[in-house]
């Protein structure tokens, strides 16, 4: 078992993109539809998509997410991160812990 999807509702999308972009996710605009565009990134056999929170889909409250990171993609991580665990908070408050091995 995997995770598919991980769906984040941000209202500072722009700066979330560039937060996870930061950790080494590579992201797309999207747009399905009539919905928002937004952003998606594949990670492994799933992906991470990006969306600007409304009022009928508030921002993701509390959430602990875990990432696992190459050494290699970690050095060209902006800031480049070394190996070991971390904990980073994104651009809405959520803590996020990086796993570089």
């Amino acid at each position: 078992m995997c995770i598919g999807l991980v769906v984040l509702y941000t209202e500072r999308l722009e700066a979330c993109r560039d937060f996870y972009a930061g950790l080494g996710l590579t992201f797309q605009r999207e747009r399905h539809g009539e919905g928002p565009e937004h952003y998606a990134a594949v990670l492994g056999e799933g992906v991470v998509e990006l969306y600007p929170a409304s009022s009928a889909r508030p921002a993701t409250g509390s959430l602990r997410l875990g990432l696992v990171v190459s050494a290699k993609d970690a050095a060209a991580a902006r800031p480049a991160r070394p190996a070991g665990r971390q904990i980073v908070t994104d651009p809405d408050g959520r803590t996020v812990e990086v796993l570089v091995r």
